[in-house]
């Protein structure tokens, strides 16, 4: 069993920046793809960006890219996603996910992570 707690979520306005962090339990952190997803009111949940464990290699979404960062710190069972030159749109729950079992599904799908955090908030204000 994992469990992902995330944080950092809060209200900024325009153009601001926030970092949110997520916190993993279990022995083989390492090992594990971690990706950020995020849902708007109304919309389905959708990818933000992804890390895999070994090799660091990262993708992200197009609506993000050159914007957000995500990096993981393997010592602390910790991912963190760095969101620069923020935008309305970018208001929604940011959830964490993990991939354990190396799923074979693409990296932007939901069903490819097997364990998920609550959620934290983001709200960008124009």
């Amino acid at each position: 069993q994992v469990q992902l707690v995330e944080s950092g979520g809060e209200m900024v306005q325009a153009g601001g920046s926030l970092r949110l962090s997520c916190a993993a339990s279990g022995r083989t952190f390492s090992t594990y793809t971690m990706g950020w997803f995020r849902q708007a009111p109304g919309k389905e949940r959708e990818f933000v960006a992804t890390i895999w464990g070994s090799s660091g290699i990262s993708y992200y979404a197009d609506s993000v890219k050159g914007r957000f960062t995500i990096s993981r710190d393997n010592a602390k069972n910790t991912v963190y996603l760095r969101m620069n030159s923020l935008k309305p749109e970018d208001t929604a729950v940011y959830y964490c996910a993990a991939d354990t079992s190396g799923s074979a599904l693409g990296y932007a799908s939901p069903r490819r992570y097997d364990y998920w955090g609550q959620g934290t908030q983001v709200t960008v204000s124009s």
